[in-house]
């Protein structure tokens, strides 16, 4: 009867004992499915918050880009109704200008203030820009605040 016994297929485990995937001493203590089970899902919750917390700090730089890029398109926008305003001199970066809008919409620079108008303002005064270096306008109403 030479016959040799086998519990399971496969070959047995051949390192060493605190590497094996199974029990291979009486002494070790069982593994029980159900604490295997517990423990895995001990690991799944641990990944998904860690994976939550990595996705969550993402989604905010997300808002923040498209907040920036909003911002960014609203600007240029501004830009370039305000380069579409009429104008009869060259403009220069660095100088301040006063737009003003006439009765039937369009708006024109003027390099004159409406203090400077006084009471014989002819239009509507809209706000004080100053050109940039780089062709962008700021708004010198908005800085004072």
């Amino acid at each position: 009867m030479d016959k040799k016994i086998t519990r399971h297929q496969g070959e047995n485990h051949l390192g060493a004992d605190r590497s094996a995937p199974y029990p291979v001493s009486r002494m070790a203590p069982s593994f029980d499915l159900v604490d295997l089970a517990k423990e895995i899902a001990q690991a799944d919750k641990q990944i998904d918050l860690h994976l939550n917390g990595k996705l969550g700090i993402i989604a905010d730089q997300i808002k923040q880009l498209q907040n920036q890029a909003q911002e960014i398109l609203t600007q240029a926008q501004k830009d370039q109704i305000l380069h579409r305003a009429s104008c009869n001199f060259v403009r220069m970066p660095g100088k301040t200008y006063h737009l003003y809008e006439k009765s039937d919409g369009s708006k024109y620079f003027s390099m004159l203030s409406p203090e400077e108008w006084g009471k014989s303002c002819p239009n509507e005064f809209i706000g004080t820009y100053r050109l940039e270096a780089d062709m962008s306008w700021t708004d010198i109403n908005a800085l004072e605040l």
